[in-house]
């Protein structure tokens, strides 16, 4: 039985978007050292960056040509960048960090000693929008990957799978430690696992109809949201316990992701 594209663009967003779950189950209900979440969020960055150098850039450049691909990366990357900036103002910062830094800006925010917020505040919306602003790119990235023939890029659902893992680990550890309830936690993955297959779906269905230069540039701003992401967010928190090994682990996930991408040539 053969299922429409636009379906399978949403199965595989939700596969991806999955990760973000089973990551926060092990980060919740496991002791996980923080040095080994450091490292697995520096291999899941290494995972990333590879993806979208190789792929998702390579990919609207042919489509789209230099110009398309840069105009697209940079407003990707600067949009992202205003959003994280604006949540991060309502104690959204350090959403996915491991350690008590999540507990701390709870604190902040709830005695109005955060800058934008009054005593009395919770950053859990703002929290639970970070997520969402971080997942959202990933997903429709897979959704785009359809467009080129009807068959979804394997290396773009594992890499993201792969990525989602550490994020979903580290931030539902954070937020334990920030006192967050379990409900909490997993309703809000659980949100943006279903939100992740939406947004793939919509990534297929709605650019489906543009031209390749549209397509071209939207990938491009993907990408470009996608590493502003992994420097703000995943990056801080890998160098943060790994520290002079984080360079060595983030090249073994890059060469992971290299691998995967040429294992179909």
């Amino acid at each position: 039985m053969a299922f429409p594209t636009w379906a399978l663009a949403g199965f595989w967003g939700l596969v991806s978007g999955s990760a973000l779950l089973l990551g926060a189950g092990v980060g919740y209900f496991l002791r996980v050292p923080q040095r080994l979440i450091a490292a697995i969020m520096a291999f899941g960055s290494g995972v990333l960056i590879s993806t979208l150098s190789l792929e998702l850039m390579e990919e609207a450049y042919m489509k789209g040509g230099f110009d398309a691909t840069a105009i697209g990366f940079i407003g990707g990357a600067t949009v992202y960048t205003l959003a994280n900036w604006i949540l991060a103002r309502q104690g959204a910062k350090h959403r996915k960090r491991s350690g008590k830094q999540q507990h701390e800006e709870r604190q902040q925010v709830k005695t109005g000693a955060k800058n934008g917020t009054d005593a009395g505040d919770d950053n859990g919306m703002a929290i639970a929008l970070g997520a969402l602003l971080d997942g959202i790119p990933e997903s429709i990235v897979i959704g785009l990957s359809l467009l080129a023939g009807g068959a979804v890029s394997t290396v773009a659902v594992v890499a993201i799978f792969l990525s989602n893992l550490p994020e979903g680990l580290s931030s539902a550890a954070g937020m334990k430690n920030a006192g967050r309830s379990a409900s909490y936690v997993f309703w809000l993955w659980t949100g943006i696992a279903v939100i992740s297959g939406l947004a793939s779906l919509a990534g297929y269905a709605v650019f489906s109809h543009f031209s390749a230069d549209v397509v071209a540039a939207t990938t491009a701003v993907a990408a470009g949201a996608i590493l502003a992401m992994l420097a703000d967010t995943m990056m801080p928190e890998a160098f943060e316990e790994a520290h002079n090994f984080t360079g060595l682990i983030t090249v073994l996930g890059f060469l992971a992701s290299f691998f995967l991408s040429k294992m179909g040539d």
